[in-house]
């Protein structure tokens, strides 16, 4: 009798790291060329650490890699206290690393800029960083940034992050119209706003919130997964296959954009023969779990991405 070959867990194991980090390292280097190419060259701060660090780029001539990762290095540290510790901090501190040091170590490389016009440095400027950015959340880490600012403050006061991103990346824009003039600051808009668009792209289709439904034989061992694993809050009926006539447990719960080939994974490996449809929701309230266990109510909207 011929036997088929499966693949061992530490195989699958070894192969999912590997295409993470791959991903990882893709999108740090094309942060790192962006900044390079778009960013600093045309003195536009579309918010964040990279924005605030032209800023001070601009008045000290500190390096402008070294100063990203310097202003990184509290914010890491409070996203390893609030948002998952070790976890968090092994992707995202090599996100961290290898974009603020390639930004120094690419300059001598690259072309200072490649073109003079801002529209074009905008677009370009937002739809590269979007791409990067996305290939940094496939790939399950961060680039830190006001982000992790954000995320700790929508935890604690339940603000919608929408409008938390605005009050971070809105004041470093701000400053940079002081500076650098109002017309750079609309165009950090422009930056910021094509940047959202081509993260929510790369990571499955436009900024909403993602619902999921699945009717599985497993609904314990399934639950239990996305309730230790992703901190996901689930919601189980009793359902009946009509053509069968058989009982299915049917799962119900909502995630975030980059949580989605997460919870992919965990249902392949946990039962693979569920039948799992994902759709769109504009908007999630309440229900959702913290870190700590505890179910905390907190809205779920569309967020602007910056790095």
């Amino acid at each position: 009798m011929q036997q088929t070959a499966t693949k061992s867990p530490s195989h699958l194991n070894w192969r999912s790291t590997a295409q993470h980090y791959f991903l990882l390292t893709a999108g740090s280097l094309l942060l790192a060329v962006n900044v390079d190419l778009f960013l600093a060259p045309a003195t536009i701060a579309p918010g964040g650490v990279s924005g605030t660090s032209i800023l001070i780029n601009h008045f000290t001539g500190w390096p402008l890699g070294l100063t990203m990762l310097v202003l990184n290095v509290p914010l890491v540290i409070l996203g390893f206290r609030y948002l998952g510790r070790f976890q968090f901090l092994s992707k995202t501190l090599y996100v961290v690393l290898l974009y603020n040091l390639g930004v120094d170590f690419l300059r001598p490389f690259l072309p200072a800029g490649v073109t003079h016009d801002l529209v074009l440095n905008a677009l370009f400027g937002g739809i590269l960083g979007g791409i990067a950015t996305g290939l940094v959340y496939r790939g399950g880490g961060t680039s830190a940034g006001t982000g992790i600012i954000s995320r700790v403050m929508q935890m604690k006061t339940g603000v919608p992050l929408s409008q938390l991103y605005m009050l971070t990346d809105g004041s470093v824009i701000f400053i940079s119209g002081l500076v650098f003039g109002w017309d750079r600051a609309l165009y950090s808009l422009v930056m910021l706003f094509v940047w959202g668009l081509a993260t929510d792209y790369v990571l499955e289709g436009p900024s909403v919130v993602r619902t999921v439904f699945i009717v599985t034989d497993l609904a314990d061992d399934v639950s239990r997964a996305l309730l230790n694993r992703l901190q996901l809050g689930v919601t189980a009926w009793a359902g009946q296959g009509m053509f069968t006539e058989s009982q299915r447990t049917i799962l119900f719960c909502t995630v975030s954009r980059p949580d989605v080939n997460a919870v992919r994974a965990i249902l392949d490996e946990v039962d693979p023969d569920a039948f799992v449809v994902i759709g769109h929701g504009h908007q999630a309230r309440g229900g959702v779990l913290r870190s700590n266990g505890r179910r905390a109510p907190q809205k779920q909207t569309p967020s602007q991405i910056a790095s």
